[in-house]
């Protein structure tokens, strides 16, 4: 498990990186123009700090994976990390309209490599932790 858990790690350190990429790939500047400047701020700080948590669960796995997976503490992180990733991969389908992805052959598959991730980092935390 703790191979699992370093892998997660690599893998939420790129998905912070990503998040640098957000405005510009969203069109933040012009798209966020039409909003007040509380609204503007309030995405980019919220954007800050989902980039910042998932950099921190990063190191914490890759750096703490024997811990995370054979102590009680590490255990109880590794549920609240399961229940986190699981209510991500619920959001997938129930936060998102389909008309964002379905009939779109990019949008899908971005969908569906997300919901495979989201699915992967909550079966392996739920896993570490129940065993």
């Amino acid at each position: 498990m703790e191979l699992h858990l370093k892998i997660i790690g690599w893998l939420l350190l790129v998905l912070s990186g990503i998040h640098v990429f957000f405005p510009k790939y969203f069109n933040w500047k012009q798209e966020l123009s039409l909003v007040s400047a509380i609204n503007r701020q309030m995405m980019n700080v919220h954007t800050f700090f989902i980039a910042l948590i998932l950099l921190l669960m990063s190191l914490l796995c890759i750096s703490s994976a024997n811990e995370l997976a054979t102590t009680m503490l590490g255990r109880r992180i590794c549920f609240g990390l399961g229940i986190f990733w699981l209510i991500r991969l619920l959001i997938q389908f129930f936060g998102y309209s389909s008309k964002l992805w379905k009939g779109k052959a990019f949008e899908t598959s971005i969908h569906t490599v997300f919901s495979i991730l989201w699915l992967y980092f909550s079966g392996v935390f739920f896993y570490v932790c129940l065993r």
